[in-house]
């Protein structure tokens, strides 16, 4: 099967994760941006904010909303573009991603809208802004730039990608091989480089169809990719084709029946857990702790080494 024909062999098993609901929203120009719903705890209008000494320059203060205590950026400076005027006059989205939560400063709001995630594509490769751009798509004939907030963030928040000393002790990765899909390239470098430090070599590739593309030609050339890769670490949000799909087409080639899947997503909750047995993925995981991942590729190894 061709990845040009990916959609109609799951169009009889289509994954309910596929669906996507974006808040819409301004900064100071007439462009709209999208974020995923199912990130954000709730928009309020602008509140007082305390600048504290030393912060980050794209970090325009600190707020604490229901007892919790949160850096609230300036959104259109932290990706190229002009400070935020008069943000008095504009309002805050909060936030939660990687298991923290923050808050980002919008001009205004424009609705919210559902899609599908095949509606969805990859941005034109591009420099500067575009660069936190990890995906757009067509709502009224205008184009909507999907923001990878995970790139915004890693600027002010470095997520770290140390695995324990213990747990690095611990595993013995020999020869290992994974296949990192994640349309954030933060996302993808910070797998990478945690899984680096177990031994492990990393290809990686920008969403599901780039995955389905490079297996498709893998098992071509005669490659038995069970055996080459240990693993697929997959995000579930991605355009084009998602972690879902991506893990469906992967089940439903019969040479692959043992490929390995562990399932990822900043979004928590029961709903991907359930996702992932229906999909025949292995394992979920929440992003991101270097921690988290180290101990699932230790199962899998172990597994594999006792089997």
């Amino acid at each position: 099967m061709s990845a040009n024909s990916w959609g109609s062999s799951l169009e009889s098993n289509k994954a309910a994760g596929t669906r996507l609901e974006l808040l819409l929203f301004q900064l100071e120009g007439r462009q709209l941006y999208g974020i995923n719903v199912f990130k954000v705890q709730e928009v309020i209008p602008f509140k007082k904010l305390t600048r504290l000494a030393g912060s980050h320059p794209m970090v325009s203060g600190v707020a604490t909303l229901r007892g919790v205590t949160m850096p609230i950026m300036d959104l259109s400076r932290a990706i190229g573009g002009p400070a935020m005027k008069d943000p008095e006059n504009g309002y805050i989205i909060i936030t939660e991603y990687n298991r923290s939560v923050h808050g980002f400063l919008i001009r205004r709001m424009d609705r919210i809208i559902n899609t599908q995630w095949d509606k969805v594509q990859s941005p034109p490769k591009a420099t500067g802004r575009n660069a936190y751009v990890t995906a757009v798509t067509m709502v009224d004939d205008k184009i909507v730039e999907i923001l990878d907030v995970e790139k915004v963030l890693d600027q002010v928040v470095r997520a770290s990608t140390n695995v324990s000393a213990d747990l690095s002790a611990q595993i013995d990765a020999g020869n290992r091989h994974v296949l990192v899909v994640d349309d954030s390239s933060v996302a993808r470098n910070q797998i990478s480089r945690a899984l680096e430090q177990l031994g492990i070599q990393c290809t990686q590739v920008p969403d599901g169809q780039h995955a389905i593309q490079l297996l498709e030609k893998m098992l071509a050339d005669g490659v038995d990719v069970s055996e080459h890769f240990t693993m697929v670490v997959s995000d579930i949000e991605m355009p084009v084709v998602d972690g879902y799909q991506l893990t469906t087409w992967i089940r439903q080639q019969p040479q692959l029946k043992d490929l390995y899947i562990l399932l990822h997503s900043s979004i928590s909750g029961v709903f991907n857990v359930d996702m992932v047995k229906r999909t025949g993925a292995n394992k979920f995981i929440q992003k991101y702790h270097p921690d988290d991942l180290a101990i699932a590729v230790q199962e899998r190894i172990g597994a594999d080494t006792s089997a």
